[in-house]
């Protein structure tokens, strides 16, 4: 066998694990609970505290003016340009007024400002979250009018009958963002940041992109300046084409020509402006932005609304929203729901955060993100806002434009509060369908994700299942539905791996001291009566049953057979010895080293078999379990371990474990398997120094095993 590098030598004793542990002076790890508290109270600093519960106080007086502002302050206007379209489309697309896009732009983005940890995330409106709340919206509130005429009704002027438990759409939306906010406070409080964990690749883009179909059916009546009743509930998708196809004749031209108009420009924009503007300038196009200007431009000369029947924006108002508690009485209903949206919006906002600080060089605290996001959106349930997230297009943007922390979305606030302030009318004849044209043709990215099933199909067929199962659960059911089974699969997954961990049988590379899978590892060779047994993972209450059934597999023994076996073979030749001798006791012999007595019990005479003399496999004396992967062990664990050690010795085969440290160790210790005296069970702190000692027991000369100036044909020979 060729070395790549010098040759490795070494000579040392063979070491047992508690021999090892006296040598290098093992210290058992302690943990006292009272200590911890003790120790971790008087290092308590303040300042530190507040600087982790605050990230701004740390980074700001940190922060490179002369550098970085110039970028901020670009990247800010920038964002800003991109959230007026965007925030009035995706209100649309929430059923609430346009304007409740901009305030989710300034108030809980203010927050995010104090408290986030992400540097490049834009907060604000995203099309999947604000199509959920909508959902949501449509379903729980009573006055759907609001949502059409682009009017705020306010809670002491509206018409709402309180009794009958009746809700404007804005009160519902403000509902579902206190729910979340409240949610997402609670998972911080829990330290439940981890939980985006669960939400595999796989699924977030089977569950993106079919919730992107759904964005986009949302808008094709708009497109087609159809008059339809929204579709609810299971099938919802396919209904909602049905009713398309039925009245495709009521389409209105005009609104048809100005979406197919505002589809082109955009796409042309995005497909063969952008990258070439990209090599010459770091500032986009604000194609967005001149859409609308444009389309409200042209509406107002040509008096759209009146003469070519196409809906409109509608009445947007002047200024700030006063502060208003949401409807408690309502948080019952939407809880599930609200639910449903914390964890699809926190997910999406915490994957393009890792995304910009892995590109960036620096690190977003989980746990510290749910705070912000819960603060956030706690603060816009009280000035009409729905449950904000981060934007992949507007973060990609802040980046790309030279933006290099959030001072870059304080500066967007600042250009927004003149939005808000003074030019929010001018958008009022703003056509319908420019701003559906705009959320259409910014679903390209997401709606291309569909092609990722053919990465994950190369790469993992279970991901690629999970992906196939979540975007055709959207697809056919709902949001909502998909999320929950495509969870609940990824919860599968992730059992069926803890249960059933990586297990394999270990030989010998010839020529090293190397042990690889056998099944694998073809030029491997075996070592004559000695079966080493690789086990990773844990070993608990779940996985105990598939750790033993391998093991039996593997080893190709299984003791309680063989034993049964050997039972079967030895009443066989009692009998025959009782055709001839008549006699229903049989004299031990003189050289055996137990009784046999002949008895109807099968218990007693599987006890009394003298294993000494006949094996279970003349090959086989010695297992070797690899535990040098095995990351826990359980009660139940060490439990099975102890009756599988004591199944092989009873067939007079040893077990050995190799590579058992730190929690595993001490478990065993605890649970108090220890060694045998008679050597059929031992500790070794890796497979040489057990495979030494097995092969030290049984005699077998051992001065030849790693030796590299033999063939394979001679080094079989000598095993």
């Amino acid at each position: 066998m060729s070395a790549i590098a010098s040759e490795l030598v070494v000579k040392r004793p063979v070491y047992r694990q508690d021999e090892l542990h006296r040598l290098c002076k093992y210290a058992k790890p302690k943990r006292n609970l009272t200590e911890e508290v003790s120790k971790r109270w008087k290092n308590l600093n303040m300042g530190k505290v507040l600087k982790k519960s605050i990230p701004l106080i740390k980074w700001l007086p940190e922060y490179d003016w002369r550098r970085n502002i110039l970028g901020d302050i670009v990247a800010g206007i920038t964002v800003a340009v991109m959230h007026i379209p965007q925030g009035m489309a995706y209100a649309i697309l929430g059923n609430v007024p346009s304007i409740v896009g901009i305030y989710m732009a300034f108030f809980p983005v203010l927050v995010y400002f104090l408290f986030g940890t992400s540097r490049h995330n834009s907060m604000g409106t995203f099309a999947v979250v604000c199509m959920m709340t909508g959902k949501v919206v449509m379903t729980h509130s009573t006055l759907e009018n609001s949502a059409n005429n682009g009017t705020l009704m306010e809670e002491e002027n509206s018409t709402v009958d309180f009794v009958a438990r009746q809700y404007t759409p804005i009160q519902v939306a403000t509902t579902v963002t206190f729910v979340v906010g409240l949610t997402q406070l609670g998972m911080y409080i829990l330290r439940l940041g981890v939980i985006s964990s669960f939400l595999t690749d796989s699924l977030i883009s089977g569950f993106t992109t079919a919730a992107g179909m759904h964005v986009f059916t949302t808008q094709v009546k708009d497109l087609l300046g159809l008059t339809m009743t929204p579709r609810r509930g299971i099938f919802k998708l396919i209904l909602t084409y049905v009713d398309i196809f039925n009245n495709i004749d009521e389409f209105n031209l005009a609104a048809l020509t100005l979406s197919a108009i505002t589809i082109v420009i955009l796409i042309f924009n995005n497909e063969i402006l952008k990258p070439r503007v990209a090599r010459v300038s770091p500032f986009p196009i604000p194609i967005e932005m001149i859409a609308v200007v444009s389309g409200t431009l042209i509406s107002m000369q040509m008096n759209l609304e009146k003469v070519y029947n196409i809906k409109i924006v509608g009445d947007i108002p002047v200024g700030l929203p006063e502060p208003s508690i949401p409807p408690l009485s309502l948080i019952p209903s939407v809880l599930l729901d609200s639910l449903v949206i914390t964890i699809v919006s926190y997910t999406i906002s915490m994957s393009m955060a890792l995304i910009f600080a892995q590109k960036a060089g620096y690190k977003v605290d989980a746990n510290q993100e749910l705070i912000a996001q819960g603060l956030g959106n706690l603060a816009g349930s009280f000035f009409s806002c729905m449950p904000f997230t981060a934007s992949l297009s507007r973060s990609l943007i802040q980046q790309t434009a030279g933006g290099h922390t959030q001072l870059a979305s304080l500066i967007s606030c600042g250009i927004l509060v003149s939005v808000l302030l003074w030019i929010g009318p001018f958008f009022e004849p703003l056509p319908r369908c420019i701003l559906a044209s705009i959320i259409v043709v910014a679903l390209k990215g997401m709606l291309m994700k569909i092609t990722e099933f053919l990465k994950f199909w190369e790469l993992d067929k279970t991901d690629a299942a999970i992906w196939a199962i979540t975007f055709l659960t959207v697809i056919i059911l709902d949001v909502e539905y998909g999320l929950l089974v495509g969870v609940l699969v990824c919860l599968t997954k992730l059992i069926v791996i803890v249960t059933r961990p990586y297990a394999c049988k270990l030989a010998l590379a010839p020529g090293t001291e190397i042990y690889l899978d056998a099944k694998e590892y073809k030029g491997t060779v075996e070592i004559p009566g000695i079966k080493i047994f690789h086990y990773s993972g844990s070993l608990n209450f779940a996985s105990r049953r598939h750790f033993c059934e391998k093991v039996y597999e593997l080893t190709e023994v299984t003791p309680r057979k063989e034993i049964i076996k050997m039972a079967l073979m030895t009443d066989k030749k009692n009998i025959e010895e009782m055709k001839y001798s008549n006699t229903e006791y049989i004299e031990p012999s003189s050289s055996s080293s137990q009784q046999l007595y002949v008895s109807s019990s099968p218990l007693n005479r599987v006890k009394a078999i003298d294993y000494g003399s006949t094996p279970a496999k003349e090959t086989m004396h010695t297992l070797i379990l690899d535990f040098s992967a095995l990351v826990y062990i359980d009660l139940a664990g060490v439990s099975s371990l102890k009756n599988l050690i004591n199944e092989y010795n009873e067939i007079n085969i040893s077990v050995f474990i190799a590579g058992c440290y730190g929690a595993v160790y001490e478990m065993l210790q605890k649970c108090d398997l220890l060694e045998k005296e008679d050597h059929s069970f031992a500790i070794f702190p890796t497979i040489v120094d057990a495979v030494y000692f097995a092969r030290y027991r049984t005699n077998v000369r051992t001065i030849s095993m790693y030796s590299t100036n033999v063939s394979n044909e001679d080094y079989i020979s000598r095993l």
